[in-house]
């Protein structure tokens, strides 16, 4: 599964976000389960933001947000998330041809 949580961020708080994101990442990797993950801010609007996570499944990212490091992390950068659903089920894929 994939989990998508986009951020609104203020350009007063971009200077630091990525950095702050590192931490979040390095975190959710120690989990059980993880798979890989990406920070990606959008070409057209650079306040706009994406944290992109791949799991073994819904469980395993639901309890890796539970972690107390994760937590301690990621809670502070929750104010600018976008409130709308984030995880994934894949339904479909394709690798290079």
């Amino acid at each position: 599964m994939i989990a998508i949580t986009r951020y609104r961020v203020p350009d007063e708080e971009a200077a630091g976000f990525a950095e702050r994101m590192d931490a979040v990442l390095a975190a959710l990797s120690a989990s059980p389960g993880f798979r890989s993950g990406r920070l990606a801010r959008t070409v057209d609007d650079p306040g706009l933001w994406a944290l992109v996570t791949e799991w073994d499944g819904a469980g395993h990212y639901r309890r890796a947000l539970g972690a107390y490091e994760v937590r301690l992390q990621f809670m502070p950068l929750a104010v600018m998330a976008v409130d709308e659903p984030g995880a994934y089920e894949v339904v479909s894929s394709a690798g290079p041809a």
